[in-house]
Parts: C-alpha cells; sequence; structure tokens
C-alpha cells in the first residue's frame, strides 16, 4: 500500500531548523520503501491560486496563514498502516510538529 506523509513543521522556526530525517531515509531506502521524497523551500516563496465564482485571484506568500506548514513529503510502499506509521514516527523527531499518514489511492480507488 502507498502512503503519503505530509511533515509539518512551526512556521516560526527558521528553514530546515533541527529536523535531520537521516533515520527515516536510511529506514525506508534499506527496506525498499521510500518512493521518493520532496523538501520544500519556505512557503513566503509560494504562490497561490483560488478561483471563486470564474474570478481567479493570484496571491504571494503562504496558502493560509498558520503556525505550521507543510515542509516536505515522502511517498512510502509499505505492507500496512502501521509500518507506515511506524517510519512516520521516524520524521517525527526532532522538531517537527507532526507527520500526516495518508493512503494514497490509484484510479482504481484506494488500495486498502
Amino acid at each position: 500500500m502507498k502512503f503519503l506523509l505530509n511533515l509539518y513543521l512551526n512556521a516560526a522556526d527558521p528553514p530546515g531548523e533541527g529536523f535531520d530525517p537521516e533515520g527515516f531515509l536510511a529506514a525506508s531506502g534499506q527496506a525498499g520503501e521510500l518512493i521518493s521524497a520532496h523538501a520544500f523551500a519556505d512557503p513566503s516563496l509560494s504562490t497561490a491560486v483560488r478561483d471563486r465564482d470564474g474570478v481567479v485571484a493570484v496571491t504571494d506568500g503562504p496558502y493560509l496563514p498558520a503556525s505550521e506548514h507543510v515542509a516536505g513529503q515522502y511517498v512510502v510502499d509499505c505492507e500496512s498502516r502501521e509500518r507506515a506509521v511506524e517510519l512516520a514516527t521516524l520524521l517525527s523527531s526532532g522538531h517537527a510538529c507532526g507527520v500526516e499518514v495518508r493512503p494514497l489511492m490509484d484510479s482504481a480507488g484506494m488500495e486498502m
């Protein structure tokens, strides 16, 4: 089963502050479970695009002001949700605010 692990960090912390994914990368890589990993730039560098009743608005900065932001995403292919949660605990150490574990769906729906 494939899972998306969204890593959330405190928006007040400087980018990269105290986060060390080495344990997660080693464990998921050695087990052949890591499909992809993406670290994100600071949310202040993002652009938000919204369509409200046919009117498109483009604004700079984070999508929503929040105390936490998504700092990275990892896609893993594990045998179970429990294993995905186990890998997520390796990401949540240090300054991470949390990791969301979300099953991925394909065109046929959820694999679960």
